[in-house]
């Protein structure tokens, strides 16, 4: 069998266990299927995901379901506003030998040595410990006392925050966060998920989760996602939507006027690999442009959407600071309407009363 048979095969065995993932984690989590589909693309294209969301979501559950699921050691990291780098990534300690009375310095690794992480809101810790994970992030290691260490592959990272509470928390930095592939914003059920969701959680019955993949197979399939080709025209388009978040040439006056700093390259390489990972997880041997409804079927893959909420906004322009769900990249292409002031607004109740 020749090497592009097999990847077809490939990719047809990646879409047969996407639905049957689905299936696994039904039986534990209840809706959020935009969600979890946003989730198996990043695992697939090698990428971190930022979950932002009120408590009680069932965030870490469906975490913890997904690596039963695919079989991976899982480990949860609660930041604290004391915790430190080292109960992150591992200390040395000073061991000695009951035999010989040497004493020698034993490396102790910390649960970032894990296939998936949970990183529970990463926001309560100061920025000298959230930086504790941008080398394993990105380089897949740890250094400690002067030694490098490589994490277990698969690695992802999960990390979650509470949209609602911001006292006592550190905004993550730029660096940090131009290291999660998405930012997926986790709603509330609508009421016929909620009843289902009370009538699971309150009575005995235990789900019990079946593997469905390894850590091999995951390794295997997302050098499959690697070698999907992609069209030229999908990614001059995926370079030019990011391109237009920086205020240069070709980008729409609002973005001039209120966003400083644009997405940066790595932004464009996740729209590309999300678009391959997606395409590929509905049999599809290659990702296409298909506009806002092509998501579903293929095409671009979900925004970035810190890349345009938290990159750094003109002066003038934080008072009149907009929401995450109307920064999207697809507004690109549209003009927003002049935000009203403080003042305009009192004289417009005034004239009404």
């Amino acid at each position: 069998m020749s090497s592009n048979e097999s990847d077809l095969q490939a990719i047809r065995q990646l879409a047969s266990a996407r639905e049957r993932i689905l299936a696994e984690l039904s039986k534990a989590i209840v809706g959020q299927d935009e969600v979890i589909e946003q989730l198996l693309t990043a695992l697939f294209a090698g990428g971190h995901v930022l979950l932002v969301g009120v408590p009680g979501l069932a965030k870490t559950l469906l975490i913890s379901s997904l690596a039963r699921v695919l079989d991976l050691e899982f480990k949860r990291i609660q930041f604290t506003p004391d915790l430190m780098p080292s109960d992150i990534t591992g200390t040395d300690i000073l061991e000695e030998d009951a035999t010989t009375g040497r004493r020698a310095m034993r490396f102790i690794r910390g649960p970032v040595f894990a296939n998936v992480v949970l990183a529970d809101e990463i926001n309560r810790t100061p920025p000298k410990t959230q930086a504790a994970l941008l080398q394993a992030m990105q380089e897949k290691e740890v250094t400690a006392g002067g030694q490098t260490f490589s994490l277990p592959l698969p690695f992802f990272v999960l990390a979650t925050q509470n949209p609602i509470e911001l006292e006592g928390t550190y905004p993550l930095p730029e660096a940090q966060l131009d290291r999660f592939m998405f930012n997926v914003q986790v709603g509330y059920p609508s009421q016929t998920e909620e009843e289902q969701i009370v009538m699971s959680t309150t009575s005995a019955q235990v789900p019990k989760l079946e593997r469905v993949l390894g850590g091999d197979d995951i390794l295997a399939l997302q050098q499959l996602v690697r070698r999907v080709p992609v069209t030229d025209h999908v990614v001059r388009y995926a370079v030019r939507l990011v391109r237009a978040t920086r205020g240069g040439e070709g980008a729409p006056d609002f973005v001039r006027q209120w966003v400083s700093w644009g997405a940066g390259p790595r932004a464009s390489q996740f729209l590309v690999l999300g678009a391959k990972t997606r395409a590929v997880m509905r049999g599809r041997f290659a990702p296409g442009i298909e506009g806002r409804a092509g998501r579903r079927r293929g095409g671009a893959a979900p925004p970035r959407r810190h890349e345009l909420h938290r990159r750094s906004r003109r002066r003038e322009a934080r008072p009149h600071h907009r929401g995450p769900a109307e920064e999207r990249p697809d507004r690109l292409t549209h003009r927003p309407s002049r935000p009203t002031s403080r003042r305009t607004a009192w004289r417009i109740r005034s004239r009404r009363t």
